[in-house]
């Protein structure tokens, strides 16, 4: 009797479990579906000139919100943006790649606001896998560069008189699973050539964990991704997990600040090897600079 009441509790518990996850799944299923908007305002005692409104987009992994990205591009033109940032992974390289996809979309960018690229792990990998993808990521570049792109991979180009945006292609190793090299401000320098103090400088650093590099080299705003808000979103803005397998961190969204720099991390729009997102919407973030008023 004692054997089929603990049997019978096992059965429940599994069956509780199983409709939990039933209903988890089925909660993410439509929250990947939806899109959200975030909106930060960023001040600075740097001129601009005028306010500017910046759209930025990552980790987009070739998913689409409507017919041709309609929902997505709709949000952003809502926004009237002066330009469109994008961050990397807009496509997913994996066993395979396709390329159309994301071009599609990033022409449809172009067409409409100056567009601002960098590359995220997964388009670096198109580029070092050549042996596998051939040719794909040069005539990716060449299809950006096109439509009017300003691809800035380890280079910069100005928005205005004002802003400078600059963005660091990272290699694989700065990707490696659970163990991150630390990064030195030397690493932006060599790359990116020394700052321009007198001009609002913008960092297109895919990854969110060289916040302190960034704002060491002289980043005002950073701006990055690849972490997909950390898979489950956890009461406080913590992420259970990101694909480098770090757990319960923070910087998996949302805006942090180290010294005199601040990095905005997106959340995503797509996701690929795990297809789960609980609590963590897809996200266009909206950044407003402006001028410091002085007192």
């Amino acid at each position: 009797m004692l054997r089929d009441l603990v049997s019978g509790r096992i059965l429940t518990l599994a069956g509780a479990a199983a409709g939990i996850t039933a209903a988890a799944l089925a909660d993410s299923a439509l929250e990947r579906r939806s899109l959200s908007v975030k909106r930060y305002t960023v001040f600075t005692e740097k001129p601009l000139g005028r306010e500017r409104r910046l759209v930025f987009l990552s980790d987009l992994h070739d998913d689409s919100f409507g017919e041709e990205n309609a929902r997505l591009l709709a949000a952003i033109r809502a926004e009237h943006p002066d330009a469109v940032l994008t961050g990397g992974d807009m496509m997913t390289v994996k066993r395979s790649a396709d390329i159309e996809k994301a071009a599609r979309f990033m022409r449809a960018l172009a067409s409409e606001w100056p567009v601002y690229a960098a590359d995220g792990n997964h388009e670096t990998r198109l580029d070092r896998d050549r042996g596998r993808y051939g040719d794909l990521y040069d005539a990716y570049m060449d299809g950006l560069l096109a439509a009017g792109v300003r691809t800035v991979n380890n280079g910069s180009a100005m928005l205005g008189e004002h802003i400078r945006i600059s963005g660091v292609t990272l290699g694989m190793e700065w990707y490696r699973k659970f163990r991150v090299p630390e990064m030195q401000p030397s690493f932006l320098e060599e790359r990116l050539g020394p700052v321009r103090r007198d001009l609002f400088q913008i960092l297109l650093i895919h990854s969110p964990m060289f916040l302190s590099a960034a704002s060491g080299w002289g980043a005002d705003l950073s701006l990055a991704g690849h972490f997909h808000g950390g898979t489950i979103r956890l009461p406080g803005g913590m992420g259970l997990m990101t694909p480098q397998f770090q757990f319960f961190r923070r910087e998996v969204a949302g805006m942090h600040v180290k010294g005199s720099g601040a990095m905005i991390v997106s959340p995503g729009l797509g996701t690929h090897s795990v297809n789960l997102r609980i609590n963590n919407r897809p996200q266009v973030v909206v950044v407003n600079l402006a001028e410091k008023r002085q007192i």
